[in-house]
């Protein structure tokens, strides 16, 4: 669905629900003033009155327009004073904006995610979508890696995902806690568990630079071709415009040709992965 309205204009969203998922991560619960739409994979820009505002891809599904979630990590002033607010303020919303997952590109293929720490973000708003069209998919695998197991977000959402026909989900952590039964090591060690088609398949990538660099060498070492492996690239996004050019990549700029693109797309940029 197209919004008619201004998305440069905030409008105004109650916060209704904190949910602490980590340590430094929480997600936000909004119920915008008038419903909201956006494509998964898209970002928006969230703000504080008398704090200021920043960019997020919302990870709940976009099938839900009367309410919004936003994960948010705290990592610098801005978040860390969102991380202090309770349910009942009210918050700004800008956007959508960007270019999101062509959700349509997956139909009849096997689907490969491959996520680390909040990168699980826009993930899970990707997930909520395919999961609304798994009837057109042959499958769906996700792979995610976090710091420990405290550092885990979302945790009932692999349990679901394993009980869904089609949907797979492997963890694994760089180290060990007690009580931890699943893998141990780097997430592109996860990808010794799985079996794909790889002519009849597309890989997701999100999460930190140097994961999503030795993830994407890994998908190419697997026979993954340029044009079937998909980055979401949003750091350093900043004013969502294309005007301040903080998210400049070579020719592009993450905020409007992006946040999602296909490696082939970036594959010659300097620095991608910084």
């Amino acid at each position: 669905m197209v919004n008619e309205r201004n998305i440069y204009k905030p409008i105004m969203a109650s916060l209704t629900d904190v949910i602490d998922e980590s340590p430094l991560i929480k997600t936000f619960v909004l119920v915008p003033e008038k419903g909201f739409s956006f494509k998964t994979g898209q970002f928006i820009e969230l703000s504080v009155d008398g704090i200021g505002e920043a960019p997020f891809t919302p990870s709940s599904s976009p099938l839900i327009t009367e309410k919004l979630e936003v994960t948010v990590m705290k990592t610098g002033y801005v978040t860390e004073c969102m991380h202090k607010l309770k349910p009942g303020v009210l918050m700004g919303i800008r956007g959508p904006f960007g270019r999101g997952y062509p959700i349509e590109n997956f139909y009849g293929k096997e689907v490969l995610i491959l996520g680390g720490g909040c990168g699980l973000a826009p993930i899970r708003s990707l997930l909520y979508a395919l999961e609304s069209v798994t009837d057109k998919l042959e499958k769906v695998i996700l792979c995610y890696g976090s710091k420990t197991p405290s550092d885990c977000i979302y945790k009932p959402l692999f349990a679901r995902l394993n009980k869904i026909e089609k949907f797979e989900t492997y963890r694994t952590v760089d180290k060990f806690e007690e009580g931890w039964n699943e893998s141990i090591g780097v997430v592109t060690s996860l990808l010794n568990k799985i079996k794909m088609n790889i002519e009849k398949s597309v890989a997701v990538v999100c999460g930190p630079p140097i994961m999503m660099k030795f993830g994407t060498i890994r998908l190419l070492e697997m026979g993954y071709q340029e044009d079937q492996i998909y980055l979401s690239m949003e750091k350093n996004m900043s004013c969502g415009l294309g005007k301040c050019g903080h998210c400049m990549m070579g020719e592009f700029f993450v905020c409007k040709d992006g946040p999602v693109f296909t490696y082939s797309e970036l594959k010659d940029t300097p620095d991608i992965w910084k």
